[in-house]
């Protein structure tokens, strides 16, 4: 760094508003900030044009948010529009303290609000970044007025969304340009329990940061409103949450070393309760983003019909009935997800909505796709009749259906029940049932021949959030193929079929 922009005590004491004659704030330091090797930069601080704002969280801060204020750097008072301070219902005289702080100091930028209930941490947040994303800002800098962050490095907080290096910037205390965790007060068990559950965090999202618990944060507006916050925990567990939600959406995230302070703030969080809130979050998410089951809190990453990865699923025999160079129909394929895929195998793929009578402009298809669809329909030989003009000379219709007599369903049914769900066999959607024997004789009344017929397995991404290319969900997968070939009308989870027209050159049929 420059040492030309080292702090002076001059310097220390400079007022914040250029204007001559008002009342400023000065700026106080803590004395390790006057060191070089902390010094603010100016060109750091440039705004750029930015609209940049500062949004202080309090609950009961009296006896440090008039610190934090005077420790924000001159440059930065200069470039940023607003330093608005959210007193979260304090039950203390925070909100009146920062008044008149607004009001003594006559700081044009400085606001000061309060909520006439408790929020919580994360409800409190959701409330500063509606603020600010209403009033059109561009970039929003979460400090605690409990002095736990350091507000002289303001500037390296919001200087790499100023340059466009990141879309949200998270400060972390375990870089050790500063001396580390430890060195800065805090206490053993806090840094072992950080670790460690930044380690899982880690983990369960292919992420590599060094700290998730840092409450430290800038972030691009412009991003952060494509992020539904609405559902996020008020509780402190908010900032996992929202890590996640930015790197679902593949947000650029950038980490910047900061110090560790702790002094005789009053710590609200409940250590274990937090650990249990981030595990069970991460559960949530995975929960929602396989398709298992939606939460409130990432229910917009829930797709009710993704692809099954998993071997022996009804997209894995599906893929390899299509093959390669294949001109494709796929008839009613949910998001397109399946037909991109099969773009990507080489394939020539054409979506069109499944109607009683679909659409054709007189060309054939060498496949002519239908998963998980005639059940949903009150007429399905209507379309499967309709097909049979849209193939090519030995093209093949692939049909899934669900097995409508799977164990489960028995199950049920023998306990006196029929539920359906939101998903699955017992889909609220499906209004027709099948079994290997009926689908087999609804497409060769309607002149068809089987030419390959296969039985998935339970596909256990969709009941336990696991990854559908882990050696875990492999090894179980295998497992059920050899269970489900026992006895496969009591144990397939769905029914795959490939069939062609009766009246062309038989093929030996294929059944696994």
């Amino acid at each position: 760094m420059d040492g030309s922009a080292a702090f002076s005590a001059a310097r220390a004491q400079e007022a914040i508003s250029p204007s001559a004659g008002e009342v400023t704030l000065p700026f106080e330091p803590l004395p390790q900030f006057r060191q070089n090797v902390l010094e603010e930069n100016p060109a750091r601080a440039d705004s750029k044009g930015k609209r940049i704002g500062i949004f202080i969280v309090t609950f009961n801060a009296i006896t440090t948010l008039n610190k934090v204020l005077r420790r924000i750097t001159p440059d930065v008072w200069r470039n940023v529009e607003q330093v608005v301070v959210f007193d979260d219902a304090s039950e203390d005289a925070t909100y009146e303290l920062a008044v008149g702080i607004q009001t003594m100091s006559n700081l044009p930028q400085l606001r000061v609000l309060k909520h006439s209930k408790n929020l919580g941490y994360g409800g409190n947040q959701k409330a500063g970044y509606r603020y600010f994303i209403e009033q059109g800002f561009d970039i929003v800098v979460l400090l605690h007025g409990d002095g736990q962050y350091a507000p002289e490095l303001l500037s390296h907080m919001y200087a790499p969304l100023v340059a466009g290096e990141a879309d949200a910037v998270f400060g972390s205390r375990m870089m050790k340009d500063f001396g580390g965790p430890l060195k800065g007060g805090m206490p053993l068990y806090k840094y072992i329990g950080n670790r460690v559950l930044t380690s899982i965090e880690n983990r369960a999202l292919g992420l590599r940061l060094t700290e998730f618990h840092s409450g430290y944060r800038a972030y691009n507006l412009h991003a952060l409103s494509q992020i539904k916050l609405d559902n996020l925990t008020d509780d402190f567990h908010f900032d996992t949450e929202i890590i996640i939600k930015l790197h679902h959406q593949g947000f650029r995230i950038k980490e910047v070393p900061i110090p560790t302070f702790y002094g005789d703030e009053i710590c609200y969080v409940n250590g274990t309760k937090y650990a249990k809130a981030i595990v069970r979050s991460l559960y949530h998410y995975h929960a929602s983003a396989r398709a298992v089951r939606p939460y409130p809190e990432f229910e917009e990453y829930f797709v009710p019909y993704p692809i099954k990865r998993s071997p022996y699923s009804s997209h894995y025999y599906a893929f390899r009935l299509i093959g390669r160079n294949q001109r494709v129909l796929e008839l009613g394929g949910g998001d397109g997800s399946f037909g991109a895929e099969l773009v990507r195998a080489g394939n020539s793929v054409v979506a069109s909505r499944l109607e009683s009578q679909p659409r054709s402009t007189g060309e054939v298809f060498g496949r002519v796709l239908m998963l998980d669809t005639l059940e949903h329909l009150r007429e399905p030989a209507e379309p499967v009749e309709h097909v049979k003009r849209l193939l090519a000379p030995r093209g093949r219709l692939i049909i899934s259906v669900p097995n409508a007599v799977n164990f489960t369903v028995r199950a049920m049914v023998l306990m006196g029940r029929f539920n359906y769900s939101d998903r699955g066999i017992l889909d609220w959607s499906h209004v027709r049932f099948f079994t290997a024997k009926s689908i087999t004789a609804l497409l060769e009344k309607h002149g068809y021949r089987i030419t390959a017929r296969h039985y998935t397995v339970i596909p256990l991404e969709r009941v336990i959030p696991i990854r559908p290319d882990g050696a875990l969900l492999r090894f179980g997968s295998r497992v059920l193929r050899v269970i489900t070939r026992i006895a496969p009308g009591l144990l397939a989870y769905e029914i795959v079929i490939a069939a062609e027209r009766a009246d062309q050159s038989s093929i030996p049929i294929n059944t696994r």
